[in-house]
């Protein structure tokens, strides 16, 4: 049942005049690039050459927008505001500027005539802003550019933060994808005890860009029962009559509002943990509200030609300038700013102070609440080795022990991320400091090893798009966390990991946004261990997508055992403002360096492996490098070939933990300087790459590099399906056989020499692949190989 709520004639007027100065200023931004108050008549050469940005869901917004300013007021409420519509940056931008945040960060768009015409001028402008709610704007963390991603982004911002309120307007065209169908599901994962809220309002405007929204289409009942099944308790607010519409947003809010707090006011009480059924609103309004009704005889508010903008061609068309002039007049501007172009003190009043103003909330602007995490010594957990590649472990298992109590110090401000997969990941450690969180329901065997608690810290759900933005939502708004998921799956967030760097990278051009802490992602079970999940679990190819992000943003590295994990995992903890990717499979693999070794080896970030080189002293025949954990196994593998055959052949090993090294300086600031690249990798000797990619991305990395053409690369190629380790290499040419026989033809002087040699090698090769199709597992000898 709604609340009833004592709205005055004189608020209710007040709160119509405030929106009115919304939507003004929201034409205005699309349209204007002189006369912003309308001073004098319109005329062609106050209308911006190229009109762009989206008028349709702009009132819808900036309605949303005021009537939350009025909670804020009325209950000194912490509210964040998400903005899910593609491009309705008007319909935000306007409130922002209206209650002064906009000017106090960007002083020349200040808050009378001269700074609104050059907030409308940069709009959409060569120099300005976009569309979106990009970093640029006060109060945002959700760009919305791609659609998908509000509901789950709430989220994250709501998780360990009690006193917050997330408004997430989802635009309907929004509410079509994939993600944020999903993500209607993270009202299982939310606690009323320790979290804040989330208040989904679902916009309905009825029209994507030109075609009805599905959502829009459906009966009310069907609607009503789609939330319902979601787990929601859904309140409608239908109109277009901005006064009624005006009594019962105020009215449903509060209802919402109270209902939430009631909610937490029970479990932090001391009741019992229960899911409850949280609110949300549907906010059924025309699109493009109060703009034209018709333009040229054609319906345009409440129909999809009011997405963008309803007239195009006001510099040419007198009669479009005329009904733009009669459009923006309607606002009636002159009584809502004054002579300097402020907007008047009665209606400046309404907007909260301070920091309670959702453009000025210090969670939109997280790292100015980042807290540095409380880390355990990594050393700790190292594994012990009795010499490099003389024994075996599991390497994300330590890494687990790690986070676990890197989780046990900082219960507020850390949560680990995974899609059903961190026990599959060897990361199970991590539920002796916190268990999985989960308020759907319980049965009686899940006390038996199902981990689960109401009160959880590790976010497992079998949706990686909802995981990222949980997440991201998570360190946007100031916190830290870790993602784990496997490699053949990460590409279903491809696109938001694009998205997020884009938002990175503009964060760190925009002075005022302090520093967020990175986005860590553990690529595991990677491409050559896919035992008995075959050809659909083999795609190294998350690397390609990462490395054309800017190389401020980005960072990769491929640790080859457990130390040097540990140490890759520490320092990308701590660090802020990147995508971290980390890539090193689950499964048991050889041990190379001990902990003081693994240190400097992974601050170089490359480097000689003088226990695998025998060229000290001396230029080498051949340079044999690697990059991942079977890769390096399978090079060393064939130094130990080679110098069997051939003891005095001159074999420099080089290992790369930060494939970014490979780059030069002038392109990545991890970029090795020439001098230092040829130095490792000579300028003119034959350098065998085992990679654990595409092989061409090495290429891509190294194209301009002095000895490009001695350098070949071996790497994934399509090729596999149930393999044993050894035998999926040997499809693939990484195998310790192809790469000796690779070696044996790039040398001259064995070239005829090592035939004979070539020929024991493929019988072996083939003797391996036969006994793996015989007995379904690698040749013992072969993968029980240790270095010698």
């Amino acid at each position: 049942m709604s609340t009833e709520i004592n709205l005055s004639d004189t608020e209710l007027r007040q709160i119509d005049a405030y929106w009115r100065a919304c939507n003004y200023l929201a034409a205005g931004m699309i349209y204007l690039r002189d006369n912003p108050l309308l001073r004098e008549p319109l005329k062609p050469e106050h209308i911006k050459r190229r009109l762009l940005g989206h008028w349709g869901s702009s009132p819808g917004l900036s309605f949303a927008y005021v009537h939350l300013n009025r909670l804020i007021n009325k209950y000194d409420q912490s509210v964040l505001f998400i903005a899910g519509p593609g491009h309705g940056a008007p319909g935000v931008l306007a409130p922002v500027y209206l209650e002064g945040t906009y000017s106090e960060i960007y002083p020349n768009k200040g808050e009378d005539e001269e700074g609104m015409r050059q907030f409308f001028k940069e709009f959409s402008f060569p120099g300005g802003i976009g569309s979106h709610c990009t970093p640029e704007t006060p109060g945002s963390i959700h760009e919305g550019g791609e659609l998908g991603y509000s509901i789950s982004h709430a989220f994250g911002a709501a998780y360990d933060n009690p006193d917050l309120l997330v408004a997430a307007v989802v635009g309907d065209g929004e509410a079509e994808t994939a993600a944020l169908a999903t993500s209607w599901h993270s009202n299982k994962f939310l606690n009323p005890a320790r979290d804040g809220a989330v208040l989904p309002i679902l916009h309905l405007n009825g029209y994507k860009i030109n075609n009805p929204t599905l959502l829009s289409r459906i009966s009310h009942q069907e609607l009503e029962d789609l939330f319902k099944g979601y787990g929601w308790t859904p309140y409608f607010v239908e109109g277009d009559d901005p006064l009624t519409m005006h009594r019962k947003m105020a009215e449903t809010l509060e209802t919402c509002l109270l209902e939430i707090r009631k909610i937490q006011q029970a479990a932090r009480a001391g009741s019992e943990v229960v899911r409850p059924r949280w609110p949300m609103i549907v906010l059924r309004s025309p699109k493009g509200w109060t703009g034209p009704k018709f333009v040229d005889n054609r319906k345009v508010e409440g129909f999809w030609r009011a997405h963008q903008v309803p007239m195009a061609e006001v510099r040419e068309k007198p009669a479009h300038l005329a009904q733009l002039d009669e459009w923006l007049r309607s606002y009636r501007p002159e009584e809502l700013f004054d002579a300097n172009g402020s907007l008047i003190p009665e209606l400046k009043a309404l907007a909260p102070k301070g920091p309670r103003r959702m453009s000025a909330t210090p969670h939109a602007n997280g790292g100015v609440l980042r807290r540095a995490l409380r880390m355990p010594d990594f050393r700790d957990y190292a594994a012990a080795l009795p010499g490099p590649g003389k024994s075996v472990a599991e390497n994300t298992r330590p890494l687990g022990l790690f986070l676990r109590d890197i989780m046990a110090e900082n219960m507020r401000n850390f949560r680990v991320f995974g899609p059903d997969e961190n026990s599959s990941n060897k990361l199970d450690a991590i539920y002796g400091a916190s268990k999985k969180t989960w308020l759907a329901d319980y049965l009686p065997e899940d006390a038996d090893g199902g981990e689960l608690a109401t009160d959880g810290r590790v976010m497992e759900m079998l949706s990686e798009h909802t995981l990222e933005g949980w997440l991201e939502g998570y360190l946007l708004t100031g916190r830290h966390g870790f993602f784990s998921t496997y490699e053949a799956f990460v590409h279903v967030i491809d696109s938001m990991f694009n998205q997020h760097a884009k938002w990175l990278a503009m964060m760190k051009a925009v002075s005022w946004r302090a520093p967020v802490s990175s986005l860590n992602l553990l690529i595991t079970s990677t491409v050559w261990r896919q035992d008995h999940n075959g050809f659909t679990h083999q795609d190294p190819g998350f690397l390609d997508v990462v490395v054309n992000k800017s190389p401020e943003i980005t960072r990769i590295y491929l640790p080859p055992d457990v130390n040097c994990l540990l140490s890759v995992a520490n320092h990308c903890l701590q660090s802020t403002n990147y995508i971290n990717v980390i890539v090193c499979d689950k499964q048991k693999h050889l041990q190379y360096l001990d902990m003081d070794a693994a240190i400097k080896h992974c601050t170089k970030g490359i480097g000689i492996w003088e226990w695998a080189s025998n060229d000290n002293g001396s230029e080498p025949d051949a340079v044999l490098a690697s990059a991942g954990d079977i890769p390096t196994k399978e090079a060393l593998a064939a130094v130990v070939l080679l110098r069997e055959h051939f003891p005095d052949l001159k074999i420099r090993f080089v290992n790369v933990v930060d494939l970014y090294k490979l780059t030069p300086a002038a392109e990545h600031p991890h970029g090795l300087s020439d001098k230092d690249f040829d130095s490792l990798f000579t300028v003119d000797k034959p350098v065998i790459f085992n990679f654990h990619g595409y092989p061409w991305l090495i290429h891509r990395l190294t194209y301009r590099r002095t000895n490009h053409k001695n350098l070949h690369v071996r790497g994934y190629k399509e090729k596999g399906s149930i393999n044993t380790p050894l035998e999926l290499a040997i499809q693939n040419e990484i195998d310790r056989f192809s790469l000796a026989i690779d070696v044996i033809d790039r040398i001259p002087a064995l070239r005829v020499a090592g035939a004979h040699v070539k020929e024991k090698l493929r019988d072996r090769q083939i003797e391996c692949r036969n006994y793996a199709y015989e007995n379904g597992v690698d040749l013992p000898e072969a993968d029980n190989w240790l270095w010698p």
